[in-house]
């Protein structure tokens, strides 16, 4: 197949990457790729990604699982079932727990189409983790080309309970036509063309993130235990102090991550994501230390991107310490961004009238929460 798509009521300019929003629209109206049980409406189409929706039932179960290639989900359920709760006028999940919903979306994937997910921005945010899993799948956050079934979420907040109902939108999906690569090389040449960072790039496998934590004030957020519960479908509502302790800037430019603890921090670079490329935060080589830049990875085209300008939006990154406490230093890389192109531009990038919540984003905690 040619690289230039040139067919009429084809995916863009390129044959091959991330489909952008009107063809998503274009696709979910011919009941192609993507169906659900109820209308998909405008507001879950962003540039380059769907939100996915709860179905109307949550499965507490014991533990996460992967179905593998010979079960379905279902089959997986009925093995470590605990409870069934009905979200229809919302229900809580507790922190500290596993629960699986249906979604209302459902894939139908032609051969070339395929799927990968992530937790959306403010679900991240909160310290929920989420993934997405198929019938006979053997990754999380991957449907395979050619699938046809249901979607589902597994659900997990680690620190914070939260109310969530049927409809509520904790995750995305990402759609691509082929299987392109994306080179170093070909990520320099996009540097050159327009920067996607305000300083030198650290390009090896990806853009490479450092982390912030010189200043004279804050330098980040860590969750407090025992609080009350976050709303997932209500914004501006919450006192942050209420749920996070502030983190200062101290003299050695060094933050001290206690096991277990959640926070919330930001990165020293800013950068900008081109109108036709997305990005995604892979996790960092455990190798070098005993952390994690975790859950939400994904950006939107258009992204701290505006023409003519130097990159706006720093990084929001989700840390966790694992067993042993751990120093991270000012300037430590964290995270690498993995580029992919689109087929297409989209016609609105985001933070153009979308209510884009992290456009020019400093250190900035999810939507639920009223400025400090």
């Amino acid at each position: 197949m040619s690289e230039i798509q040139a067919e009429e009521g084809g995916y863009g300019r390129f044959s091959t990457g991330i489909l952008p929003s009107h063809v998503l629209t274009r696709l979910i109206a011919a009941k192609q790729e993507i169906l659900a049980d109820e209308p998909i409406v405008a507001a879950q189409i962003q540039p380059a990604s769907i939100d996915l929706r709860l179905g109307p039932v949550a499965y507490r179960v014991r533990a996460s699982f992967l179905t593998g290639k010979n079960a379905t989900v279902e089959e997986k359920i009925a093995q470590v079932f605990m409870h069934e709760i009905d979200l229809t006028n919302g229900a809580v999940l507790e922190a500290g727990c596993v629960y699986i919903v249906r979604l209302l979306e459902r894939a139908q994937f032609s051969a070339r189409i395929a799927g990968s997910a992530n937790p959306k921005s403010s679900t991240g945010r909160i310290d929920v983790f989420t993934r997405l899993i198929t019938d006979r799948g053997e990754a999380f956050d991957r449907v395979e080309a050619g699938y046809h079934g249901p979607l589902y979420a597994e659900i997990s907040p680690q620190t914070f309970p939260i109310l969530v109902r049927k409809g509520s939108r904790l995750n995305q999906l990402r759609i691509r036509h082929g299987s392109p690569q994306f080179s170093d090389t070909q990520l320099r040449r996009l540097h050159a063309e327009a920067p996607l960072v305000d300083c030198e790039p650290d390009i090896d496998n990806g853009l490479g993130f450092s982390i912030d934590l010189k200043g004279s004030g804050r330098i980040g957020w860590r969750a407090k235990r025992h609080t009350g519960l976050i709303d997932v479908d209500k914004p501006g509502l919450l006192s942050p102090y209420d749920f996070w302790d502030s983190v200062e800037a101290n003299s050695a430019g060094h933050l001290v991550l206690d096991p277990d603890e959640f926070y919330i921090l930001a990165s020293r670079e800013r950068v900008a994501i081109p109108l036709d490329h997305a990005a995604e935060m892979v996790p960092f080589n455990p190798l070098v230390g005993e952390f994690r830049v975790h859950y939400a990875g994904f950006f939107d085209p258009g992204f701290g991107y505006e023409a003519g300008q130097p990159p706006s939006a720093r990084a929001v990154l989700e840390v966790r310490s694992r067993e042993v406490p751990f120093i991270l230093e000012h300037g430590q890389i964290v995270g690498r961004l993995v580029f992919e192109r689109l087929t297409d531009p989209p016609p609105e990038a985001y933070g153009e009238g979308l209510g884009s919540n992290y456009q020019r984003q400093d250190l900035k905690l999810s939507k639920h929460f009223r400025s400090p």
